[in-house]
C-alpha cells in the first residue's frame, strides 16, 4: 500500500479532527481567495466603467460622489447644473466631447440616464434587439435590466423619481423600449438609457403632443431654454494638457466642479485598503491557527502511533517512508482545506453578488477564476509542509528497538 493511500486511512479513521482542521483552514483561505477575486474584479470593472472618461463636471459638493454617481451610477447625484452655463464650459477648445447626462429617475431601482447617442459610443455598446431612440420617453436596456424585468421591444413601464425603488411615479407618460444592448460586462448592463429630453418632460407638469413627436438630439447638447438643467457632462479631453488647465480653471472660475475619475477612484482604493488589510490579517491569523492545529494533531498523533510506526519499521519500512507518511498527512489536510476554501470563496462572492445586484459588485462574477488562486493551493500546501516537518522528523528518527522492548 502506497504512502498516501495510508495517510488517507488514518486521516478518515479520526474524521472528526480531519474535518475541524480541513474548515479552519478552509475559512481562512476562503477569506484570501474572495479578496483576490474582489481585488481584480473590482480594479478591471472600475476601469473599464471609466473607459473613455477623462473629466466629470457637475455641481458643487464632494468630487468623489460625483464621480460615483455620473461615471458608475451608485450613489446620489451632487445637484444639478444650468444647461447653459455648462453648454459654454464644453466648448472650450481642449475639449474633445462633452456628454450631457440628465439623471435622478428609476425604474425598480435600475436607474434611468438621459444622454445622448455618444454615451453609448464610448462604451462600444452593441444592440442585439431593436434601435437607437429617436424620440421622446424611447429607451433601450441593458442586458441585465432586460433580463430582471423580461423586457421586450415594445414593453412600456413607468418611471419613477429618485434613484430608489420605491419613489413617487412620474405617471403622465410612459417610456417604450425600443432596444436592448448586449451584454458588455460594465455599468450599461444595469441602465435604462434615453434622451436628455425625455427626463426633462418627464418632470414637467403637463405635456403637449409635439414634445412627444420631436426627434430628440442625438449627439451634443440638446436644445432648449435656458432654464432646462442637467446633472453632468462626461468629458473627454483632446490633448495631456487639459488634465492640468481645465480642473482648475472650472473649479476657480465657474460655479461648477470637475473632478477626475482616475484621481477620485485611486482616493477610494487607498481608503478601502486598510479595510482590505485588516482583511487579510484576520484570514492569515486564521491560516496560522489551522496550521497549529494541524502541527498539534500530527504531533499528539506520533504518540499513539509510536508502536505502529515501529512495527512498520520491523517489517521492513525505511525511515524515509515513515517520514513521508507523515509528511503527505499534513499535505492531504492543506491541500482539502485549499480547495474548500476556493470552493467557499467563490460561494461567498456569489452571495455578495445575490444580494446585491444594482452598483459596482453586481457586475462581479463568482464563476470565474483567476491565476491568483493557485497561488492559494500553492500557500496551503506550503503551510502543511510546515506543521508536519516536525511530527515528520520525529517518527523519522524514532527509536524502533526501544519502542518494540516496551
Amino acid at each position: 500500500m502506497s504512502v498516501f493511500k495510508l495517510s488517507w486511512k488514518y486521516l478518515i479513521d479520526r474524521p472528526l479532527n480531519t474535518i475541524l482542521n480541513v474548515l479552519l483552514l478552509a475559512l481562512g483561505l476562503s477569506i484570501i481567495t474572495v479578496l483576490l477575486l474582489v481585488e481584480e474584479q473590482f480594479e478591471n470593472k472600475v476601469n473599464r466603467d471609466a473607459a473613455g472618461i477623462d473629466m466629470v463636471i457637475g455641481a458643487k459638493g464632494s468630487p468623489l460622489q460625483l464621480v460615483l454617481s455620473s461615471v458608475y451610477h451608485v450613489d446620489f447625484p451632487t445637484g444639478n447644473i444650468p444647461l447653459k452655463e455648462a453648454q459654454k464650459v464644453s466648448r472650450n477648445r481642449l475639449i474633445k466631447n462633452a456628454i450631457p447626462m440628465a439623471l435622478g429617475d428609476n425604474y425598480e431601482g435600475f436607474r434611468i440616464v438621459g444622454s445622448n447617442h455618444d454615451y453609448l459610443n464610448i462604451y462600444q455598446a452593441e444592440l442585439i434587439d431593436g434601435k437607437k431612440w429617436e424620440k421622446p420617453f424611447e429607451v433601450v436596456v441593458g442586458s441585465k435590466v432586460a433580463k430582471a424585468k423580461g423586457f421586450k421591444v415594445g414593453d412600456t413601464f413607468i418611471g419613477a423619481h429618485g434613484i430608489e425603488a420605491a419613489s413617487h411615479q412620474h405617471d403622465q407618460h410612459a417610456f417604450q423600449v425600443v432596444g436592448i444592448l448586449a451584454l458588455s460586462n460594465n455599468v450599461l448592463d444595469q441602465l435604462i438609457v434615453t434622451s436628455v429630453e425625455s427626463v426633462w418632460y418627464a418632470h414637467d407638469e403637463e405635456i403637449g403632443s409635439e414634445k412627444l413627436e420631436n426627434q430628440v438630439n442625438a449627439t451634443g447638447f440638446p436644445e432648449s431654454d435656458e432654464t432646462r438643467e442637467l446633472t453632468t457632462v462626461l468629458i473627454a479631453y483632446r490633448s495631456p494638457m487639459a488634465a492640468i488647465q481645465l480642473p482648475r480653471m472650472i473649479n476657480g472660475r465657474t460655479s461648477l466642479q470637475a473632478a477626475s475619475p482616475t484621481f477620485e477612484m485611486s482616493r477610494l482604493f487607498e481608503l478601502l485598503g486598510i479595510g482590505v488589510a485588516v482583511m487579510k490579517g484576520l484570514a492569515l491569523l486564521i491560516i496560522f491557527i489551522a496550521g497549529l492545529g494541524i502541527f498539534i494533531a500530527l504531533y499528539n498523533s506520533m504518540k499513539e502511533r509510536k508502536y505502529d510506526l515501529a512495527v512498520m519499521r520491523a517489517i521492513g519500512a525505511a525511515k524515509i517512508q515513515l517520514f513521508l507518511l507523515i509528511l503527505s498527512e499534513g499535505i492531504i489536510l492543506t491541500f482539502l482545506g485549499a480547495i474548500g476554501g476556493l470552493i467557499l470563496g467563490h460561494f461567498f462572492l456569489l452571495l455578495i453578488v445575490i444580494t446585491n445586484e444594482q452598483g459596482l459588485v453586481a457586475g462581479l462574477n463568482a464563476i470565474t477564476f483567476t491565476d491568483k488562486e493557485w497561488w492559494v493551493i500553492v500557500y496551503a500546501l506550503m503551510v502543511g509542509v510546515l506543521a508536519s516537518i516536525i511530527p515528520a522528523w520525529n517518527a523519522y528518527k524514532e527509536d524502533i528497538a526501544g519502542q518494540l522492548s516496551k
